[in-house]
C-alpha cells in the first residue's frame, strides 16, 4: 500500500505526473485571507489567486480516473468562484456541502454571523466512480417523535464534525512546535476526512492531496485500506507528517468514528478491520462501544415498534 509524502509544488509536479490516475481528491488549498504561511504569499491579487486554483484543478482533472471525485473546501464567500473554477476545468457538480461549524459564529457588523464552510464536491463525468451512501444516526430533533430504526443517509449539510477550534480548545490533534503553537491554523479533523474517503472511495483506490498541510488526508487513508499521495511545499510541514505517519498517534486513530456509521450496509467492505494494524487498547474500546451500541439499536427497534402498535390501537379505537 502506497502511503507517500513529496515535498513539491504541486503545480510544477502534476505538470508531470501523467500517469497518476486519482480517484479522490481532497482539495483544501490556502484560502488567500492574509494567513501567514513560510512558503506562500497569501495575500495574492484575487484574480491571479482564482487563476492558480484553476490551473490546479485542470491538472488534477487530467490526472483522474473517469468518476473520479474531487472535494475542494473554500470560505463561503467564495462558493461561486469555487464552482465557476470546477466547471471552467471540466469537473460536473455533484453536491454543494456545507460544513457547519459547532462552535460560535464569526460576528459580522452589517450581516449575519458565519457559521460554516463550503466543501464543493464534484466528478469527472457525470457519475461517480464510487458513491457510498453513508448512514448514522444523529441524536433526534426535538420536533423527530420516533426513534430511526436504520439510522439515516448523510446529507448535503455535516453538522456532527467538529473542526479543531483555536488555542487548546482543540485537544490533542492539532501537530504543535516546540512553543505550544500550533504548525497549521486551519488542520483539518481526521473525522472529516474520514467521512469524505468513506464516501468516495474504495479499498486500495488512490486517494491525493495537493496541498497536504499536516498530512491529514494521508494519516485517514492510511487506516482506511487506501493508496495516497501528499504534495506539500513547506519543508517543517513535511517532516511533520512523516513523523505523524511514523507515531500513529491515539488522537489520530479514527476507529472511534466506527460506530457514527453503524447502519452503513456495506461498511465492513469499505472500512475493513485489520487487527494486526489496529492498537489493541482502542480495539477494545470501540468493541465496547458497539456492543452497546448493538443493544441500544435492538432496544430503539422494540420502542419503534411499541409505539406503532400503540398508534394502530388507537386509531381502530377511534374508527369503530
Amino acid at each position: 500500500m502506497r502511503c507517500e509524502i513529496i515535498q513539491d509544488d504541486c503545480e510544477q509536479f502534476l505538470k508531470q505526473a501523467s500517469s497518476e490516475g486519482f480517484d479522490l481528491t481532497f482539495l483544501d488549498p490556502p484560502f488567500n485571507q492574509g494567513k501567514e504561511y513560510n512558503i506562500h504569499n497569501d495575500e495574492m491579487v484575487a484574480s491571479d489567486y482564482w487563476d492558480w486554483m484553476k490551473g490546479v484543478c485542470k491538472l488534477i482533472y487530467d490526472n483522474t480516473s473517469d468518476g473520479g471525485a474531487i472535494y475542494f473546501m473554500q470560505r463561503e464567500k467564495n462558493t461561486q468562484f469555487v464552482l465557476e473554477t470546477l466547471q471552467s476545468t471540466g469537473w460536473t457538480f455533484q453536491n454543494l456541502i456545507i460544513w457547519r461549524k459547532k462552535t460560535s459564529a464569526v460576528p459580522c457588523e452589517a450581516r449575519f454571523g458565519k457559521h460554516y464552510q463550503i466543501i464543493v464536491f464534484a466528478t469527472k463525468g457525470k457519475t461517480p466512480r464510487v458513491f457510498n451512501k453513508l448512514r448514522i444516526d444523529p441524536p433526534l430533533l426535538v420536533t423527530e417523535k420516533y426513534e430511526r430504526p436504520k439510522g439515516m443517509y448523510v446529507t448535503d449539510v455535516w453538522d456532527d464534525i467538529r473542526e479543531l477550534t483555536s488555542g487548546y480548545f482543540a485537544g490533542d490533534e492539532p501537530l504543535r512546535l516546540n512553543n505550544g503553537e500550533r504548525l497549521h491554523k486551519q488542520q483539518s479533523p481526521v473525522q472529516l476526512l474520514t467521512r469524505i474517503i468513506l464516501s468516495s472511495s474504495n479499498v486500495s483506490d488512490m486517494i491525493f492531496d495537493p496541498f497536504a498541510g499536516t498530512g491529514t488526508t494521508l494519516v485517514v487513508a492510511k487506516q482506511l485500506q487506501r493508496n495516497s499521495l501528499g504534495i506539500e511545499i513547506d519543508p517543517l510541514n513535511v517532516s511533520f507528517i512523516e513523523d505523524r505517519l511514523y507515531k500513529e498517534g491515539e488522537s489520530d486513530n479514527i476507529l472511534k468514528y466506527r460506530p457514527d456509521y453503524f447502519f452503513t450496509e456495506n461498511l465492513d467492505d469499505i472500512w475493513p478491520l485489520y487487527t494486526n494494524n489496529i492498537n489493541k487498547k482502542i480495539e477494545e474500546k470501540y468493541r465496547l462501544k458497539l456492543k452497546k451500541y448493538e443493544i441500544k439499536n435492538v432496544q430503539k427497534q422494540l420502542q419503534v415498534l411499541e409505539k406503532q402498535k400503540e398508534y394502530l390501537i388507537n386509531k381502530t379505537k377511534i374508527e369503530s
